[in-house]
């Protein structure tokens, strides 16, 4: 194995295959309750096993992080793979194309290379870092959008679980914000698809007001990648233990630190 970590993009492409293919063959089959409202199919699990066996095989020094089994491996090397296996299952299991796998590497808590693929939507994204942004095998670049008026914003799920009416508070306030100053809003069930889309252009911003690392880090690769600036709620650099994942165009980065600030109640800085 090769130290250099963009060497593992092959590995992470591989990867994306099989999941790609089990996503597209097999049904839902039953679901796993996982919380208030929350929810795995059997596909989920098929994924994440697929793809841990193939990762041991390929990289077996490398700790593996899965939405599904938790952590496997080495945790004190400085390199960790980060799977979610159907990022929008709730989509999923109704049929919504809007899902997709995501698969990430992760170096002293910093994503350095990453692979989401659409299934339903035949498109496939991925970076390495310092070597650009890419769907295919075409160069991405993030929307060059200044006025933020003309903007289109994508936001996370409303919570669901511990804390819920006070989380939801924040995120409604959110929207009402967004919905007064930027040209439209969609919350699509994706945090995967929503940086893919932010790197890819599709999208001005992606405001999602947390930070699985399953869920976030891969697309945070893939959009800094292609030139956008990705953030914490107070517009700071985002990193793995930031409390939201949010990303934008430079331009219109500020202006969206500020509505997120506002509507958590803050004075905006």
């Amino acid at each position: 194995m090769t130290d250099a970590p963009a060497a593992l993009l092959a590995v992470a492409l591989e990867a994306a295959e099989i999941a790609s293919d089990l996503v597209r063959t097999r049904v839902p089959g039953l679901l796993t309750a996982k919380g208030d409202r929350d929810m795995a199919s059997e596909v989920d699990y098929a994924v994440e096993r697929a793809v841990r066996d193939y990762l041991k095989q390929r990289t077996p020094d490398i700790a593996i992080l899965g939405e599904e089994e938790g952590v496997t491996g080495d945790t004190a090397g400085d390199l960790m793979w980060t799977i979610d296996p159907v990022d929008g299952t709730a989509n999923f299991v109704r049929n919504i194309p809007l899902c997709g796998f995501s698969l990430g590497l992760i170096e002293r808590g910093r994503p350095v290379v990453g692979v989401i693929d659409l299934p339903f939507l035949g498109t496939r994204y991925h970076a390495a870092q310092h070597t650009g942004a890419y769907l295919g095998d075409r160069r991405i670049q993030a929307s060059m959008t200044t006025d933020l008026r003309d903007a289109i914003v994508a936001i996370g799920d409303y919570a669901v679980g511990e804390g819920v009416e006070a989380k939801n508070r924040q995120r409604i306030a959110l929207t009402e914000r967004l919905a007064a100053n930027v040209q439209r809003v969609r919350m699509l069930g994706s945090a995967a698809i929503d940086l893919a889309w932010v790197a890819e252009g599709k999208l001005d911003a992606s405001i999602t007001l947390s930070n699985k690392p399953w869920d976030t880090a891969v697309g945070v690769i893939i959009a800094r990648e292609a030139g956008a600036k990705v953030m914490d709620r107070d517009g700071t650099d985002h990193t793995f233990i930031s409390t939201a994942t949010v990303a934008t165009t430079s331009a219109l980065a500020s202006e969206i630190a500020v509505l997120i600030e506002t509507a958590n109640g803050r004075a905006p800085r």
